[in-house]
């Protein structure tokens, strides 16, 4: 049985200078679902976010949540951290906006930063920290809100390849976490990552959307194979090479 969590319907996005980003786009999630949204640069893969977010009106379509509005998190192309604040502060800033207890939102924070591997990092200024690390506190500010339903828009992209695979993995870890029974893990983290890489939504997701060149419609519905299913070393597998031969193919059907 299924458990829907969001629903997307027929979106439609043209920007005030003519472009029209989207259009007719229609998807849903799962609960405890992670997706990767694929396709070429401009294709409209950030502006569905965005209208999925509230960040940005729709011209048509809706995104509805069928059971109830979702806590979120998103996770910018850049970390968007603030200079003059601390890693602590930064991924306290979700709650602060909320005005949730100070006591209670620097655990919060602190926790989600040992959950990204910071732990011992909560008074480093941005300038100190690596480019990756600056990511990992982007990655624990939106975790630090406890959302059911997590936004990552291409968050590894700038990052070198050694880099970007480490957090990979620590992102793939949360989200099992976030499957797992435990005293602060017991509700599923839906996800949903966008990329215009077909390796890192082939090794990151159990379904890819491949969207067409701009504007961006639904060209493929792929279902990869769970996690839990995967051989060790699943980046070396054949079975990591069947997955990315049939996105490539759909993305290249999509062109």
């Amino acid at each position: 049985m299924t458990n829907l969590l969001l629903e997307a319907a027929n979106l439609s996005k043209r920007f005030p200078n003519g472009v029209e980003a989207l259009a007719d786009l229609s998807f849903a999630l799962n609960a405890g679902d992670f997706v990767s949204l694929l396709g070429p640069s401009g294709c409209g893969k950030s502006t569905a976010l965005r209208l999925i977010a509230g960040l940005l009106p729709a011209d048509a379509g809706t995104v509805t949540f069928p059971q109830s509005k979702q806590e979120m998190g998103f996770v910018f192309q850049e970390p968007t951290l603030m200079p003059w604040a601390d890693a602590l502060t930064n991924a306290r800033l979700p709650l602060d906006l909320k005005h949730v207890a100070r006591t209670e939102a620097n655990d919060r924070a602190a926790a989600a930063l040992a959950r990204v591997g910071l732990n011992g990092f909560e008074h480093a200024l941005p300038r100190e920290l690596s480019g990756g690390m600056k990511m990992r506190v982007s990655i624990a500010r939106a975790l630090a809100a406890k959302p059911k339903l997590l936004l990552l828009d291409e968050p590894f992209a700038a990052l070198d390849e050694i880099t970007r695979a480490q957090l990979n993995d620590d992102l793939l870890r949360l989200w099992r976490e976030a499957r797992e029974p435990g005293e602060q893990n017991d509700e599923s983290l839906t996800i949903l990552f966008v990329t215009h890489s077909v390796a890192e939504s082939c090794y990151l997701s159990e379904r890819v959307l491949v969207l067409t060149p701009r504007p961006g419609r639904l060209a493929a519905d792929i279902a990869l194979p769970k996690q839990s299913e995967r051989p060790s070393g699943f980046r070396l597998s054949p079975q990591f090479l069947e997955c990315q031969f049939r996105v490539s193919a759909a993305l290249g059907a999509a062109a």
